[in-house]
């Protein structure tokens, strides 16, 4: 029996692999989502039952992680340089005039060949396999030391967590990333939360991979493109084409769009046409990086003291312009936050005519000195967010008058207010109409009960026609009056109601998301469902007991209890059970002893006997869980040969340390 579990996780993840890597490394996938959840929850129930099997590199283990105090440093291998500019086809072609005559080519016909690639605007990063297993992530940083964000490149589900025929360490570098129609859902949720918006993807994306809790970052549309291998032992590369290859075989998401060029003239019409054409890609880039194809001569070029002479970036011209500001309005989210919106005299952009810019809050307006009647510079951030970058105040027009913040909602006409430590105005009438519009479009939503019959239209005129003044209302529907509204009819009426109805049966995780508590997103309702186990016992938990869910923070937890210490929070679960609607799920049970129940392990060191996988499947088999770093929930800190500064920092925080010998004793109990 025992050998047969084994044998059926082995399968469950190479099913898994594959099918992640055919998603979101090849966009070619073979099964639905629904088939996929079904492996992924086959896969952790055998887990569970079966936690001394779990492995570091098993697709289970891309969320997790206590949220850490700082993120420690790490040095890297070799260095990760910055890159020199062009900003014109004559600074490229003297970049290939240099690169010529420190190769003793100048006064030969022999051209230098290239490789060509987008440059993606996000956060270079480093990722470190050792024995072909996921080890080690980290920023760019100052290029000599970055940050470790092992756990959260982890959550990227394009990164692969192990690689076949792999040397014993390879190095990989890439750019982590957010896509420019993920950055409005972000920057939604945070200003949902009163938090100051994302200027651009890169920001998103920098902001992103640096946060101290990895569950808060695997709820983020990370996604990532490795570009170059970094040190490897026992590779032998002749070509920077090679290297792609070689990246792309052991499942890297390498960027489709490189081109291997015969010459800098070619490198030249790559970089034009990209130019032109960089506004339709779904991800942001400024440039194209031109990178001598040639290993022998990149050697033989080396580096300044801070960039490659072998590689230079050209970038693409900004895309801004000058238009005036007619009007300043506010919309109301469904948190009820006012978020100020500037109406523009329509001007063209990046190919696209622009008519409104966000100003994203009233701090932004006040630093800016934004006005009705001012000129204005703005850009698509990010290529696709219309922002105002700054006011041209020399053309400002006489008689002009600051803007004043609105004291009530312009919707409901509710008070308008401005919680401490937060950055956003917020409707504080729990009955505006916008408010519930903007909730019941997320509740709705494909990523929370999936009504898909249900869009942001239809829920305007169910909330306008008073059908709708709760989100709990949407199941008390009946057909007959829906079918009288304007543009509904007897089938799109029963339509609706056969979606809703479906709707009732959505695993509890989706029905907890969609309730909009801030901070809730799928990920982290996903990991409060598989504790608790029922949205009741979610609405009773303690702060206590919320932190103590692993992968759970301090800020999370106190939304959570917020929310549900509102009385008609409550009593809307209360209406759900009554509607039917999927409240709770069945919870496994782990019949073994748990010594190490709700404990937290850090491992630095190597061990006499045990191996660092064998250690953490014990610690886990035991009921405690092994975190990558140091902090005040630690329990544990055990200590091996030629520990690294997790035991210094364990020192500091006075958190008690463990040899192997005495960690042995404790898994005796």
């Amino acid at each position: 029996m025992s050998e047969n579990i084994r044998k059926e996780i082995e399968q469950l993840r190479c099913k898994i692999r594959r099918h992640e890597r055919l998603y979101y490394v090849d966009n070619a996938p073979e099964i639905g989502d629904a088939d996929f959840d079904r492996l992924m929850r086959r896969l952790e129930a055998l887990e569970a039952e079966r936690p001394d099997l779990i492995a570091p590199d098993s697709p289970t283990q891309r969320v997790g992680g206590e949220p850490a105090s700082e993120l420690p440093t790490v040095a890297h291998r070799l260095p990760l340089m910055s890159l020199d500019n062009a900003f014109n086809e004559e600074e490229l072609r003297a970049f290939d005039g240099r690169v010529k005559r420190l190769t003793a080519r100048e006064d030969s016909n022999e051209e230098i060949e290239y490789v060509c690639e987008l440059k993606i605007d996000g956060l270079a990063v480093s990722l470190t396999y050792e024995n072909g297993v996921y080890a080690l992530g980290s920023t760019r940083g100052d290029g000599q030391t970055g940050e470790e964000v092992t756990a959260n490149l982890r959550t990227i589900r394009s990164v692969p967590l192990c690689i076949d025929n792999a040397p014993n360490l390879l190095e990989v570098r890439g750019e982590a990333y957010i896509p420019k129609a993920k950055l409005d859902e972000v920057n939604a949720q945070r200003e949902a939360n009163g938090e100051t918006p994302f200027a651009n993807p890169r920001n998103a994306a920098a902001g992103s991979i640096r946060l101290l809790d990895a569950g808060v970052a695997a709820s983020r549309p990370l996604d990532i493109f490795i570009y170059s291998v970094g040190e490897s032992v026992g590779l032998r590369l002749k070509s920077h084409a090679e290297a792609l290859d070689l990246l792309k075989s052991c499942g890297f998401r390498v960027n489709p769009e490189t081109r291997r060029v015969a010459n800098i003239d070619e490198a030249v019409q790559f970089c034009q046409e990209w130019k032109e054409r960089c506004r339709d890609l779904p991800y942001e880039t400024d440039g194209v990086v031109v990178k001598v194809n040639s290993i022998a001569q990149q050697e033989e070029l080396g580096a300044t003291a801070k960039a490659p002479r072998w590689a230079i970036s050209y970038k693409f011209p900004s895309e801004q312009a000058v238009t005036t500001i007619q009007e300043i309005h506010i919309q109301v989210g469904r948190t009820g936050v006012l978020t100020p919106r500037a109406a523009l005299e329509p001007v063209e952009v990046s190919g696209v005519t622009v008519s409104h810019a966000t100003l994203h809050n009233m701090d932004e307006i006040a630093r800016l000195d934004v006005r009705v009647g001012d000129t204005v510079r703005i850009e698509r951030a990010g290529g696709v967010i219309p922002r105002v970058l700054s006011v041209l105040k020399e053309r400002r027009p006489e008689g002009s008058k600051p803007f004043e913040p609105p004291t009530s909602c312009p919707v409901c006409g509710g008070g308008a207010v401005r919680l401490p430590g937060e950055a956003a105005l917020r409707c504080i009438n729990p009955s505006c109409d916008a408010q519930l519009k903007r909730s019941v479009e997320h509740f709705a939503g494909r990523s929370a009960m999936n009504i898909d019959t249900l869009g942001p239209k239809r829920i305007a005129q169910l909330v306008d026609a008073c059908f709708l003044k709760d989100v709990a209302d949407i199941y008390i529907l009946e057909p007959k009056p829906l079918a009288e509204l304007d543009r509904m009819g007897d089938g799109t009426a029963a339509n609706l109601m056969y979606a809703i109805e479906q709707s009732k049966e959505q695993d509890p995780s989706r029905l907890l998301h969609g309730l909009g508590i801030p901070f809730v997103g799928l990920t982290i309702a996903e990991l409060l469902m598989e504790e608790f186990a029922s949205l009741q016992a979610v609405a009773a938990a303690s702060m206590e007991a919320l932190e103590g869910v692993h992968g759970i923070g301090e800020k999370v937890a106190a939304s959570v209890v917020q929310y549900f210490a509102l009385p008609a929070n409550r009593e809307r679960i209360d209406r759900f059970k009554e509607y039917g609607l999927t409240l709770e799920r069945d919870k496994e049970e782990n019949g073994g002893p748990q010594p190490l129940e709700g404990m937290a392990f850090v491992m630095t060191g190597e061990l006499p006997s045990l191996t660092r996988s064998e250690a953490k499947a014990r610690i886990e088999e035991a009921g405690g869980r092994v975190t990558s770093s140091v902090s005040k929930k630690t329990a544990y800190v055990v200590v091996g040969a030629n520990p690294g500064s997790k035991l210094g920092r364990a020192e500091a925080l006075d958190i008690p340390i463990l040899d192997e010998s005495a960690l042995l004793k404790l898994l005796d109990g």
